[in-house]
């Protein structure tokens, strides 16, 4: 069996490559991308302490707070990205670019 330690470390090292992605990147796109990396991250430990959790002692049966934690983690990124997107679509047509340096919303 995989420790908690080996899913904790997993869920760090995801969240930091999203984490450098969502810094160092120029096309919204690709940010919005390295946004769900980190929220997927954040997916792994939950799931991974809930698991821990249960492994522990768990007299009144399974305790599904981490799974039920990480599908509504999902589901707001779904909605989020939906948001996002049709956002640097208005933004893509009025500007023809999507490049976050070049995007100056306060000057239409």
């Amino acid at each position: 069996m995989v420790s908690l330690n080996a899913f904790l470390v997993l869920g760090a090292v995801v969240f930091c490559i999203g984490l450098f992605g969502a810094l160092s990147k120029r096309n919204a796109v690709s940010i919005l991308m390295c946004i769900e990396i980190m929220l997927n991250a954040v997916n792994i430990t939950l799931v991974a302490f809930a698991a821990s959790l249960q492994q522990q002692h768990s007299p009144t049966g399974p305790r599904l707070t981490g799974q039920i934690f990480a599908v509504f983690i999902i589901t707001v990124a779904a909605a989020e990205a939906a948001v996002a997107l049709a956002m640097i679509i208005a933004i893509y047509r009025r500007r023809s670019t999507i490049d976050v340096g070049e995007i100056n919303l306060m000057r239409w």
